[in-house]
Formats: C-alpha cells, structure tokens, sequence
C-alpha cells in the first residue's frame, strides 16, 4: 500500500532512529539503585522525549527537502521523494513543517527533563540541522559529525528525560557509531552515483573511497573500544549487577560493525542504515536480535 504523499515527505520509517532515546528505558528498568515510581515516571517522560525527536527530525526532513528540491531531481532515488516528484506542494510541505515543529515543542515540555530540561536539548538537535541545511553539509567531515551528535543528543535527551547519568563512555560509543554509520552512507552515496556525485552534494567530490575506508575502520575500533570499556566500567557493574556481564555481549558488537563493513564494500546498497537495521540483511538482523538478547539477560538477572 502507497501511503500518502504527505505521510512519506514526513519519513516515519526514520523514526526508527529514535530509537536511541529509548536506550533510557533500558538503563532505568537495570539500576538496582531506582525506585519502582522513578522508573515508571522514567518510563512516560522518555516516551514523551521519542514523540519529541520523531516530530522534530520530520520537521526537518521536510525543510531539507524544501531546500535540495532541484538537487533531488537529480539524484536517482530522492527524485521520487513527494516534494520533488511534485506530488506536494511546497505550501503544504512548509505547514507540516511547521505543524511538526509545535508538536515536538509541546511534547518536550511535556517530558521535563533532570538536570538539563528536554527542551534545550531538542533545541540544540534543532539548531544543528537547521546549521546542517543551510551550510554545514557542504563542509567535509563537519557534515557527518553534524549528523553524529544528532545521535548523541538523542541518548542524551533519553538520560535526561529518565533523569539518570549515562556513562561517558556510553556517549563517545554513540558518537563513534553514528560516524561510523555516516562515513558508510557517504561511501555508499559515491558509490552509487559515480561521477555524478558532486552534482547531488557539492563536498563529495572531496571525499574518497580510500579515505573513507581508512575513517570507517577507526571508527569501527573507537566504538569497540568504548563499548567494551562501558561494560567493564564499576559504575556500571554496580548499576546493573556485579562480574561486568555485560562484556558477554562485546563479540556481538564486533561482528555487527564487520558485517556492516562488508556489506558496504560489496556492492550491496547500505546508503540507508534504517534498511539494513530492519532487516534488509537477515544475518546482520540476527545478530542484533542475539546482542538485544544477551543485554535483556544481563539486565533481568539471567546470566
């Protein structure tokens, strides 16, 4: 079934990436140190927080479609985005815009926030993007660590919301993913459109493969690394139960990041990471599912 031209301007299917405001729930539901009324309160306020994120990341979706809508036309898929394949008007585009825009404010009143309100967490997501689409996507590298801290902010924004601390090296493991996740879809994006390329987004044309490549793996062993270190941490031994269980789901973080690797130099179209984290390669899914599995354990007692 075709969804309407106005539902798909707004990408709810990128909603997923907010998915990382959710991580709160997780680390609410583990700390053995908090009330059975403080994570239920937790549990709203962070739900609150997602609908926040969801609706301003499609606020700017659709800005960002408003501004590139002759480079779209260009490109061999984002043509047929509704806006540029014509199917929405740009008034109509700028009233979900700002419709979106409202809703997401009223929903992170909604969500409070301790010690940083909700709010000026969301308004410094906005205020990125709003910077990313009016100039800072042009720039090489600032146009990925834009889109990385989009991601950081959303855990942030999840801690907050559940007023608990994450750990730092929680934070840099986000930070090191969503670089490593952006730098893929770069790669993939000159890929696909070969010489063509520079004509959709002027900076790719100053970055190569060979460069990409070199990144990717640093990024990929920065998040290894963090990742393993937020397991072994004592804070989060004493968070989550004692023995640093959770190092048991490290393997599952190495083989998902190389999987993902070789999908991206095999041809296979990892321009979209939402495609591959639902399922678009079943192997790479299992894999997720069994790292969710052995967290889940960890954190009810299991293991």
């Amino acid at each position: 079934m075709t969804l309407p031209p106005l539902v798909r301007a707004l990408r709810p299917h990128q909603w997923s990436k907010n998915v990382f405001v959710l991580a709160a729930i997780g680390f609410a539901l583990g700390d053995r140190s908090l009330g059975v009324d403080h994570v239920e309160g937790a549990i709203i306020a962070v739900l609150f927080a997602f609908g926040a994120f969801s609706l301003a990341s499609s606020s700017i979706y659709v800005l960002n479609d408003l501004l590139d809508v002759e480079s779209d036309r260009l490109h061999p898929e984002k043509r047929l985005r509704p806006i540029a394949a014509g199917e929405l008007s740009t008034g109509a585009a700028k009233l979900a815009a700002i419709g979106c825009a409202v809703g997401a404010a009223v929903l992170a009143v909604l969500a409070g926030g301790d010690p940083t309100p909700v709010w000026a967490i969301l308004a410094g997501y906005v205020a990125i993007n709003v910077a990313y689409s009016f100039g800072l996507k042009r720039i090489v590298l600032v146009d990925v660590f834009c889109i990385a801290t989009g991601f950081l902010l959303r855990v942030a924004v999840g801690g907050a919301a559940a007023g608990i601390e994450l750990s730092r090296w929680l934070l840099l493991c986000t930070l090191f993913l969503a670089l490593f996740l952006g730098l893929n879809k770069r790669r993939a994006e000159i890929a696909l459109l070969g010489d063509a390329a520079a004509d959709h987004r002027a900076n790719l044309s100053q970055y190569s493969t060979g460069f990409l490549d070199q990144m990717i793996s640093v990024m990929a062993a920065c998040t290894i690394v963090c990742y393993t270190l937020y397991t072994v941490d004592p804070v989060t031994a004493a968070k989550f139960g004692e023995g640093n269980r959770l190092v048991w789901s490290v393997p599952f973080v190495v083989f998902g990041l190389g999987r993902y690797m070789l999908l991206a130099r095999s041809g296979t179209d990892t321009g979209n990471p939402t495609k591959v984290f639902l399922g678009g390669d079943r192997l790479f899914a299992l894999n997720t599912l069994a790292w969710l599995a052995v967290v889940v354990a960890v954190l009810a007692g299991l293991i």
